[in-house]
């Protein structure tokens, strides 16, 4: 009788520990995802933003090379806080974490330019919609997703570097296949990554609030990243342009 409850006791710690976790993560991810917004709305409505951003050629804009080292810039933040969480403190893995907001705001702002502002809005409320079910299904659901998120994985790879070609070939045909192929990868990339955050939750306490903050900002930034992208694949598709 004793382990029995002893047993519950240790379930419902760990049950608490993970929505206490989770609940963070999604709140820093909303940060983030409020930041980036404002940043880009911002910058494509500021002409002093916009010239740092484009350049004005005789067949239109281009993208300035400040554009490209945001690009960069967005990259090397990836990796530092996926590939240095350790080493960080959970100050600085928020301060690159806002800063990445920020920076990530700036290379969304051609989305403002391009397309409505009305159907912005209906795509992210899209968005967000699919995302709450996806992500609620990776919590909750009893099934390893592990096979499937290396095999997701691996097309995410295939999908970056046949942006990086695409870059060159300005193929439509290819934009389009990368376009709907990208919304079932991260698609299912939110409910895997879901269900390795929750499980990340499960072996985390708050005691110490400097490992916690770190693997809670590592947690919004992956779901971030998942959002944003299926945002984006979805705007292509459903969005309307000015």
């Amino acid at each position: 009788m004793n382990n029995y409850f002893g047993n519950g006791s240790i379930i419902e710690q760990a049950g608490a520990r993970v929505q206490t976790y989770m609940s963070h993560v999604y709140g820093w991810m909303t940060v983030g995802l409020v930041l980036s917004g404002l940043v880009a709305w911002y910058a494509s409505i500021s002409p002093q933003v916009s010239q740092l951003l484009f350049n004005d050629t005789p067949q239109g804009k281009s993208i300035s090379g400040f554009s490209w080292f945001l690009f960069i810039a967005e990259i090397g933040l990836v990796f530092v806080l996926s590939g240095m969480i350790n080493r960080l403190s959970g100050s600085m893995a928020t301060t690159l974490f806002m800063i990445f907001s920020v920076v990530n705001g700036l290379s969304l702002t051609p989305i403002f330019l391009a397309y409505t502002h009305s159907s912005i809005a209906s795509v992210f409320f899209i968005t967000a919609g699919m995302f709450a079910a996806l992500s609620f299904y990776g919590y909750s659901t009893k099934r390893d997703l592990t096979a499937v998120g290396r095999f997701l994985f691996m097309g995410l790879i295939g999908i970056v570097i046949a942006s990086i070609v695409n870059i060159f070939m300005k193929s439509e045909p290819l934009m389009w296949a990368m376009t709907y192929i990208g919304v079932f990868i991260f698609a299912g990339l939110t409910a895997y990554d879901t269900q390795k955050l929750k499980n990340i939750g499960m072996n985390i306490s708050s005691d110490d609030s400097n490992v916690f903050r770190r693997f809670v900002i590592l947690g919004a930034l992956t779901l971030y990243l998942d959002f944003i992208n299926l945002f984006i694949m979805l705007l292509r598709i459903l969005g309307d342009r000015r």
